[in-house]
C-alpha cells in the first residue's frame, strides 16, 4: 500500500479533480444543446432528493472510516483496520437497501407533493440504483483515504466521469424523441452507469491490495522454520487474539463509526435538505412571481446546471485538500502534534485562496462571453456575474469544515450549516417571489448562505485551535487579482475584432500569467511550495 504525504495526496486528488472538471464540462456544455435549458431543469430537479438520500450513506460514514483507519494504521493495528472496513460495509449496504426500498415505494407521492414537476418521475426511478452503488463505493473510498492512498479514489473518479459523459449524452439523445422527460431520464441513466464503472475500479484496487498482502504473508510463512515452537504456536495465538478482539471490539467499532458519522451526516443532511428545499421553494417562489412553470424550470436548470458548476470549478482543489486534511489532521491530533495541525491548516487555506481567486475575477469580468461560448445562453451571464465574487468563500469553506470534522467537532459544523440553511430558505421565499428579482433573488440567498456559513466555520476553527488566516494574504491576493483583471480587460478590448473565443482565451491567459507573477513577487507562493508537488517538485530543487 502506497501512503502519500498530505500535499502529495491532495495533489493526486487535485489532478483527478481537474481532469474530472474539464471532462465534466463536456456534458454541461453539450446537454443543454441536446435537451435545452428546460430539459436540464427536469434533470436537475431530480438531484436534490437523491442528494438527501445519499447523504445518509456518504455524509459521515466515509469520513469516519478514513479517520479511524488512519488512527489504527498509525499504531499498526491491521486487524482493527479490517474490522472497521467490514463493519462499515455492512452498515452502508443496510442503509442503502432500506433507503432504496423507501424511495421506490413512495416515489409517486414524492413526485406529487415534494418535487414540483411531474416530468421528473422517469429520472427519479432511473436514479434509484445509485444509492447502493454509491454506498459501496463510499466505503472503499474511505478505506483508501484512511490509508492515505489517494490513487484509487482519483482513478475511479476519472473513469466514472468518462463513462458518465459517454452514456449520459448518448442516452439523452437516444431517448429524446419520447419527450424532454425521457431525455433527462436518459442522461440520469448515464450517471448510474458511470457510478458502476467507478465502483469497478475501486473493487479492482482493493482486490489487488489484498492479493499483495496475502502474498507477503505467504512469504513470511514460508520463511519461518517448519516444526519450530514459534511457527507452530504463533498462528494459534494470533487466531485466538483476533477472535477475542473481534468478539470484544465489534460493538465498539460500530459505536465509534456512528459517534462520528451521525453528527457529520447530520451536518451534511442539513445542507442536503436545504438544497432540496431550495429547489422546491425556488420553483414555488418563481411561480408566485408570475413566471410560467416551463420558464421557471429552465431558469432553475440554468442556475444549477450551468452557473453553479462554473463557480464550483476551483473546488477540484479545495475538495482535494479537504479529503486529504481529515486523515492527516486526525493522525496529528491523536499524537497531539498541534504544530502540524496549524501547518496543514495554513497550507490548505492558503492554497484554496490562491487557487480560487483568479477564477472569481475571470468569471466576473467575462461572464457574458463565457456563458455564450459554453452554453449558447448569454442571457444567464448576470447570474454568473452576481455569484462570482462569492466564490472565495465557497473555496475556503471545504477545508474549514473538514478541520472541524477531523477535530471531532462535527456538531459545531452542523449548527453553523443549520443557521445558514434557515436564513437561505427564508431569503429565497422573500426575494425569489419578488417579480423584480426572480431567479436573482434565489442566487442572492445562496450567496448570503455561503458567506455566513464560511465565516461561522472560520470563527469555530479559531476558537478550537487558535488558527486564523493572515489578513495580509487576503490583501496581497486581492491586489493581485484586481491588477491582473484590469489588464486582462484591457487585452480583451484590444482584441475585440478577433473571434470571441480567441480574445477570451488571450484575456484569461493574461490574467493567470500576471496573477502567478504577483504571487511569486509577493511571496505568497515560493520555490518550497513547488518542491512539495508530486512528480514535478524535483524540477524546482536546487542542485
Amino acid at each position: 500500500m502506497t501512503k502519500q504525504s498530505f500535499i502529495k495526496g491532495a495533489m493526486i486528488l487535485l489532478i483527478a479533480g481537474i481532469v474530472n472538471r474539464i471532462l465534466g464540462f463536456i456534458p454541461r456544455v453539450t446537454l443543454p444543446r441536446i435537451i435545452g435549458a428546460e430539459g436540464v431543469g427536469i434533470y436537475q430537479l431530480s438531484y436534490p432528493f437523491l442528494v438527501v438520500l445519499l447523504t445518509f450513506i456518504t455524509g459521515g460514514i466515509p469520513l469516519a472510516i478514513a479517520k479511524w483507519i488512519a488512527e489504527a494504521e498509525s499504531v499498526g493495528d491491521k486487524a482493527r483496520v479490517k474490522r472497521i472496513f467490514n463493519t462499515a460495509m455492512v452498515l452502508s449496504v443496510s442503509i442503502a437497501l432500506a433507503l432504496t426500498s423507501l424511495m421506490l415505494l413512495f416515489a409517486p407521492l414524492i413526485i406529487k407533493y415534494i418535487i414540483p414537476e411531474p416530468r421528473v418521475y422517469q429520472s427519479f426511478l432511473v436514479m434509484s440504483p445509485m444509492l447502493l452503488i454509491v454506498g459501496i463505493s463510499a466505503v472503499y473510498r474511505g478505506y483508501f483515504q484512511g490509508k492515505q492512498n489517494m490513487i484509487p479514489s482519483a482513478f475511479s473518479q476519472v473513469v466514472e466521469t468518462i463513462f458518465r459523459i459517454i452514456f449520459s449524452l448518448s442516452l439523452a439523445y437516444y431517448f429524446l424523441p419520447w419527450g424532454l422527460h425521457w431525455g433527462a431520464a436518459g442522461a440520469m441513466l448515464g450517471v448510474v452507469i458511470g457510478e458502476i464503472a467507478g465502483l469497478g475500479i475501486m473493487l479492482l484496487n482493493y482486490r489487488r491490495e489484498q492479493n499483495k498482502r496475502l502474498s507477503a504473508l505467504t512469504h513470511v510463512a514460508i520463511a519461518a522454520e517448519p516444526g519450530s515452537a514459534e511457527s507452530d504456536s504463533e498462528p494459534k495465538t494470533l487466531a485466538a487474539g483476533k477472535k477475542g478482539k473481534k468478539s470484544k471490539g465489534q460493538g465498539s467499532i460500530l459505536g465509534k463509526l456512528l459517534s462520528l458519522s451521525i453528527p457529520v451526516t447530520g451536518s451534511r443532511l442539513v445542507g442536503s435538505i436545504s438544497y432540496l428545499l431550495e429547489s422546491i421553494f425556488t420553483a414555488r417562489s418563481l411561480a408566485a412571481a408570475g413566471i410560467a412553470t416551463g420558464i421557471a424550470t429552465a431558469q432553475y436548470g440554468a442556475l444549477q446546471g450551468m452557473i453553479i458548476p462554473l463557480i464550483l470549478l476551483p473546488t477540484a482543489l479545495t475538495n482535494s485538500l479537504a479529503v486529504s486534511l481529515v486523515p492527516s489532521l486526525s493522525e496529528a491530533a491523536i499524537q497531539k502534534q498541534y504544530s502540524i495541525i496549524h501547518k496543514r491548516l495554513h497550507q490548505s487555506m492558503r492554497l484554496s485562496l490562491v487557487a480560487g481567486a483568479p477564477f472569481t475575477i475571470i468569471m466576473f469580468l467575462f461572464a457574458e462571453p463565457i456563458c455564450e461560448l459554453m452554453y449558447a445562453h448569454g442571457e444567464y451571464a448576470p447570474l454568473l456575474q452576481l455569484i462570482a465574487p462569492i466564490g472565495i468563500f465557497i473555496y475556503l469553506q471545504a477545508p474549514l469544515q473538514a478541520t472541524l470534522q477531523a477535530l471531532e467537532k462535527p456538531g459545531v459544523a452542523l449548527g453553523n450549516t443549520f443557521i445558514g440553511a434557515i436564513i437561505k430558505i427564508g431569503l429565497i421565499i422573500m426575494l425569489a417571489s419578488n417579480p423584480a428579482l426572480g431567479i436573482k433573488g434565489a442566487l442572492i440567498a445562496i450567496a448570503v448562505n455561503t458567506v455566513l456559513v464560511t465565516l461561522l466555520h472560520a470563527l469555530s476553527v479559531k476558537r478550537f485551535v487558535g488558527f486564523q488566516m493572515q489578513l495580509l494574504d487576503f490583501v496581497k491576493v486581492g491586489a493581485a487579482i484586481l491588477i491582473s483583471g484590469a489588464f486582462a480587460h484591457y487585452v480583451k478590448s484590444l482584441l475585440h475584432t478577433m473571434p470571441d473565443w480567441l480574445s477570451l482565451l488571450a484575456a484569461c491567459a493574461t490574467t493567470m500569467i500576471l496573477y502567478l507573477y504577483f504571487m511569486f513577487l509577493m511571496k505568497i507562493i515560493d520555490r518550497h511550495d513547488l518542491i512539495r508537488l508530486p512528480y514535478i517538485g524535483k524540477w524546482f530543487q536546487q542542485n
